[in-house]
């Protein structure tokens, strides 16, 4: 099971859609995640190498503004 930005992922969805759990992040910010770790689209979570997991979290934690931070701007 991954998790990313404390979120822990459904393992049957497609990454692109399991990205969407996480608040602050839809579809187009999903399919940049995923373009920029080098995964195809239709790879589900429960495929994933540790690796691929470990990079998409880097990539969210780097270039993304997501849960309790982005939570705490907005209100």
């Amino acid at each position: 099971m991954a998790r990313i930005a404390g979120v822990n992922l459904p393992t049957n969805k497609r990454v692109v859609i399991a990205l969407q759990y996480i608040h602050g992040i839809g579809p187009k910010f999903a399919s940049e995640i995923i373009a920029k770790a080098n995964i195809p689209a239709e790879r589900r979570v429960h495929e994933l190498t540790d690796a691929e997991a470990l990079q998409m979290r880097e990539i969210v934690d780097r270039d993304y503004q997501v849960e309790g931070d982005l939570r705490r701007e907005v209100s």
